[in-house]
């Protein structure tokens, strides 16, 4: 047995070998929430199978671990008119209540939502492969996120509280929902990801089309029941199937008024497309990125190695947020790669649940094959993968490679690889990283690495003007959430943070009326009286 086999032969285990508390039962989801009911399916089923894979006699198999609805328009159609009518026309039970009644339908849903913890995060780990700690951090950090939404609210809703005056017209102004909002999300974060534009969304009092996302739809299947219960019928509906199928006809009834989409720019364009009546869609998107990390000659290369592992390799890379290409300055460059080589060839593979595991398999049935073309092409243009077992592929399980030099006419200096390949560009002079982020199509964020202040002041106002956020001695990230989250370019729309959403998925409306006694008496008498949900002086603890 070669020294490669014998390093990787056991990262897959049989199933009597996998420890019993991290094992999920087979579900066979026959059942979807339309207008709140959880009507039962008898058609066609999508089988969702894991990224983990177990040695039969046939060699390595992916594990079954269940299977979905698979609707087609017709139904899809059906759950788009119970989302319109549970809003009619902003006259429906939710958009009409009141804040502080919103928020105790949330608070019941997050009760709801931690009983069903345990399962979500096995399921997390079996459907995409994501490790233990993260998938217990991915929803711990979800539910902390709903309850800073909900305190963001109730501070939204107290500056609100009071009446303004200006030139003999006195007014009320409050944040007032949008419509029916199509909220799609991505596999990577299917629980976090999709819930920072859901949340918010259904809170400020707009209904929902949830269309699941294709890996980590069985994580959200323990929360169906918590959606029905906590709110009224028709706020929340889900959507299984093939996106092609069912969105388009979705899309292209003009129905829809707000668009929440993570994923890649192109779908995003396409489905705005389809819309007629553009003007009338709100969207709010995150979408490609291709995240650069800036490691100058004044750098700390222990920080500099350490944070770009952590920002290229979190969960096998695959996060928009991820650091995708790192330039080295020339002085350094052999240094940081040799430092950066030995760190990632340390790094342990193996399944979500074993303890310190790093690098797991990928759940994207075609990302392995993608990653292995774009180091061929890479190779092929003299570079070469530095660190041992750099690029090993086994089934679905491939192990990072650390890619030097790379240029500019490899594909992984363009295309974000959205996997564990780590290309790494030497450069001379600092003007040829702001060239590159100049010329990019994507916007989203860098990461500059330098203990140098006045060469950091300097890349500091350039790259304010070319992505949404400049990390100094850090990996690029999206927390804490209550930062502002968005790019330019091709890599978002719209503004996403705790704070921002809550706005992004509202419009400001007003009640006014000129100051005369009698409008003062009425006024008065419809907030003395609670009369109205939206004018109100009532003050939310």
């Amino acid at each position: 047995m070669s020294s490669l086999q014998q390093t990787f032969n056991d990262i897959f285990k049989k199933e009597n070998n996998i420890p019993e508390e991290y094992k999920v039962p087979v579900i066979h989801q026959r059942e979807y929430l339309l207008n709140g009911e959880l009507v039962p399916w008898n058609g066609d089923v999508q089988e969702i199978y894991s990224p983990v894979c177990i040695p039969t006699e046939n060699g390595l198999e992916r594990k079954l671990l269940g299977s979905v609805p698979s609707i087609g328009p017709k139904e899809a159609m059906d759950v788009l008119d119970a989302c319109v009518k549970a809003y009619d026309n902003g006259l429906g039970e939710w958009p009409t209540m009141s804040v502080e009644n919103r928020i105790k339908c949330m608070q019941k849903f997050v009760y709801l939502m931690i009983k069903e913890r345990d399962l979500i995060i096995r399921l997390l780990m079996w459907e995409i492969g994501k490790t233990l700690p993260d998938s217990t951090k991915e929803f711990d950090r979800t539910v902390d996120y709903i309850n800073q939404t909900i305190d963001a609210l109730k501070d939204l809703d107290r500056e609100s509280s009071r009446f303004q005056q200006a030139e003999g017209t006195i007014a009320q102004v409050r944040r007032a929902p949008l419509g029916v909002v199509l909220s799609m999300g991505p596999f990577n974060y299917p629980l976090n990801e999709i819930f920072t534009t859901l949340i918010p969304a259904l809170i400020m009092g707009n209904t929902i089309l949830f269309k699941l996302p294709k890996h980590g739809v069985l994580a959200h299947y323990p929360l169906l029941k918590a959606f029905q219960q906590a709110f009224p019928k028709g706020t929340v509906n889900t959507l299984y199937g093939k996106g092609s199928e069912i969105i388009t006809p979705i899309m292209e009834s003009g129905k829809v008024n707000v668009l929440a989409f993570i994923g890649s720019s192109k779908v995003a364009n396409g489905l705005k497309k389809l819309h007629p009546k553009v003007n009338r869609l709100r969207a709010i998107l995150s979408l490609d990125a291709k995240n650069a990390a800036i490691v100058t000659k004044n750098a700390n290369l222990d920080v500099a190695v350490s944070e770009c592992i952590l920002g290229s390799l979190s969960f096998n890379g695959q996060r928009c947020t991820a650091l995708k290409l790192i330039f080295v300055q020339q002085d350094v460059a052999e240094e940081f790669t040799k430092k950066l080589t030995a760190a990632v060839s340390a790094m342990k593979g193996g399944l979500p649940w074993e303890k310190d595991v790093k690098i797991t398999p990928l759940p994207e049935l075609n990302k392995p094959n993608y990653l292995k073309e774009c180091l061929d092409d890479a190779l092929s243009k003299g570079a070469k993968i530095l660190n041992e077992n750099g690029g090993y592929n086994e089934e679905s399980f491939f192990f990072p490679a650390v890619v030097y030099p790379v240029n500019s006419d490899m594909k992984l200096y363009h295309e974000e690889q959205f996997g564990p390949v780590i290309p790494v560009v030497p450069f001379e002079t600092i003007e040829e990283p702001i060239d590159y982020q100049v010329n990019a199509d994507h916007g989203m964020q860098v990461s500059i690495f330098s203990e140098d202040a006045l060469e950091v002041s300097k890349l500091i106002d350039p790259f304010v003007n070319l992505v949404s956020r400049v990390n100094i001695n850090c990996q690029a990230q999206r927390g804490p959430d209550v930062f502002p989250f968005t790019g330019r370019k091709d890599s978002a729309e719209g503004t996403l943070s705790v704070f921002d959403a809550l706005r992004s998925f509202s419009i400001r409306s007003l009640v006014a009326a000129k100051i005369t006694d009698s409008n003062k008496e009425l006024l008065n008498t419809i907030v003395r009286d609670h009369d109205s949900n939206f004018l109100s002086t009532d003050y939310i603890f």
